[in-house]
């Protein structure tokens, strides 16, 4: 599965002024949404001039692709870190993005960053709604590859539905306030892959 992390933006390897503008971009551009947010504030937010964060990103779409990019990494590093825990059993590693979502939402108390930038960005050329497409397929994918593996039947319906009621879980959560919705849907999931699986 392909990723859309530049090299030049990828966190790790940022200076750590540029570090500091993602951070702030990042806290600033999931409270308050993308075009609500200027580089001037975050500039002054941050306590660099523009012209570094321009140096660093090369513009404010540079600096969201980074942002969107980190928060991605970061879910699939959570879920590849789960993965290990369940290695060995096929039907606990399709269930693993359930599993840490209650975590995840913690985090979360306004949604899903990548669905919210996704309402600004109307654009399917914009880079930053290239991002957020990558990563609902990679999640996908990722049930698919699972469910594969695991010896569900149809494989390609089960992982669509598992997405759907995923992501139905995070807007539930966010927008809804069911506080057991991670819950819900663990369950729900459980069951639609024992009826795979039978």
């Amino acid at each position: 599965m392909s990723r859309a992390t530049s090299e030049a933006t990828r966190a790790d390897q940022l200076t750590p002024g540029a570090r500091r503008i993602l951070a702030v971009a990042s806290e600033l551009f999931y409270r308050r949404g993308i075009h609500a947010v200027g580089v001037d504030t975050i500039a002054a937010e941050s306590g660099v001039t523009k012209r570094t964060l321009y140096d660093r990103f090369g513009s404010k779409d540079g600096l969201l692709v980074a942002y969107l990019e980190t928060r991605d990494q970061r879910w699939r590093d959570l879920i590849a870190e789960r993965l290990d825990a369940a290695r060995g059993d096929a039907a606990r590693r399709v269930l693993v993005p359930f599993e840490v979502l209650p975590e995840w939402l913690g985090d979360s108390d306004r949604g899903c960053s990548f669905i919210n930038a996704f309402a600004e960005l109307p654009e399917p050329e914009h880079p930053g709604r290239q991002v957020i497409v990558a990563e609902k397929k990679w999640l996908r994918d990722f049930f698919h590859h699972e469910l594969t593996a695991a010896g569900a039947t149809d494989p390609d319906r089960l992982a669509v539905q598992l997405l759907s009621l995923h992501e139905g879980a995070i807007v539930s959560f966010a927008i809804a306030g069911e506080a057991d919705a991670a819950a819900a849907a663990l369950a729900a999931a459980r069951a639609l892959l024992a009826d795979a699986r039978s």
